[in-house]
């Protein structure tokens, strides 16, 4: 009987880890199972165009501390026309892929489960660097933007203390302020703002001339991209780019702006902003996303070994287990009021 071939696909927005888990599905599935391997290019537009590399031992060498994806992403929804879902596993048969491995966040795990539907071997591994998928605890990627986001703010901390600034550094966090509640802890932020909470600008305005009042003459504030702010005719200012992606999300960016120049305008104090955007993103994983990533990869490969299909494997507690993709999807996983009960503890 002729070896199994493996396609993998990285979907969605890059960030670091993905070719820690390309690296671990291949080498444990040649090593232990003598699959063959497929890399897909451009995630599902390559799924779409019959566009893939070959992946042995040689290619995934020395990706493991690579950023980004060796394989190519793009953020195509096979699902925008009706017979999409077919078309993908129509080339999955002229590929003679016997299995897909299909790595990506809600948008890219979403068509994974449509296809499993329609019969397709499919197994997710989680990725988004905003942490805001369902069932798994800790997605790769979010560890490595967390790091990079305190980095800026213990660098931005001291010029904002120097000039006496108000200093708004604007996030990822399209629905969910993970990256902004971690990074904010853990770089001494004297308020975050979330999409999870509603706030008004006098609530952000009252709080920076509070803590001026007491003798604080520098403030910092994070902002998660995907907050919304009641201006005073009690409308919602919806900050964004012109455009959607193929999966209908606005292209955000923005509210830190408009935040920095309100709190200007109302206080007088001198206020400037730094937006991250895709510094977010790049570069090389942390130890833990590393090590998460690798687990992910070598448990992809197990559940496909086994003919467990239609799941996607999953981070609880220190325990990589696999569930059911359709678990995963079309529930996001937002920020408790735990965890910023305790972040509030500090602002001001």
């Amino acid at each position: 009987m002729a070896p199994k071939t493996i396609g993998i696909l990285t979907g969605g927005g890059d960030c670091p880890g993905l070719n820690a888990v390309i690296r671990a599905a291949v080498r444990k599935g040649i090593m232990a199972y003598d699959y063959r391997f497929k890399g897909i290019q451009k995630g599902w537009k390559g799924m779409m165009e019959c566009l893939w590399q070959p992946l042995d031992l040689d290619e995934v060498s020395g990706i493991l501390p690579k950023g980004g994806t060796i394989l190519g992403t793009s953020r195509t929804n096979p699902l925008k026309t009706a017979d999409g879902a077919d078309q993908v596993i129509e080339n999955m048969k002229r590929m003679k892929l016997d299995a897909l491995i299909a790595i990506g966040g809600d948008d890219t795990l979403s068509v994974a489960n449509r296809l499993h539907q329609e019969g397709a071997a499919v197994v997710g591994v989680p990725k988004t660097i905003d942490n805001d998928l369902n069932m798994t605890d800790y997605t790769f990627g979010f560890d490595t933007a967390v790091n990079i986001v305190t980095e800026a703010i213990d660098r931005i901390h001291t010029t904002a203390e120097s000039h006496n600034r108000v200093m708004v550094i604007e996030v990822m966090g399209r629905h969910s302020g993970w990256i902004a509640t971690h990074a904010g802890i853990a770089g001494g932020a004297d308020m975050i703002l979330i999409p999870e909470k509603h706030y008004t600008m006098d609530d952000i305005v009252n709080s920076i001339k509070e803590r001026h009042q007491r003798g604080k003459d520098f403030s910092i504030v994070v902002v998660a991209e995907g907050v919304m702010i009641s201006s005073e005719k009690g409308e919602d200012l919806v900050v964004s780019k012109a455009g959607k992606d193929e999966f209908g999300h606005v292209k955000l960016g923005g509210v830190g702006q408009v935040v920095s120049e309100e709190i200007e305008k109302r206080t007088g104090f001198e206020t400037r902003v730094t937006v991250l955007g895709h510094l977010q993103r790049g570069g090389t994983p942390t130890a833990f996303d590393r090590v998460l990533a690798t687990r992910f990869g070598v448990a992809a490969i197990d559940l496909i070994h086994k003919g467990d299909y239609g799941k996607m494997v999953s981070l609880q507690g220190t325990q990589i287990v696999a569930i059911p993709i359709s678990e995963a999807v079309g529930q996001l996983k937002m920020v408790g009021d735990d965890l910023y009960d305790i972040a509030r503890i500090f602002f001001g």
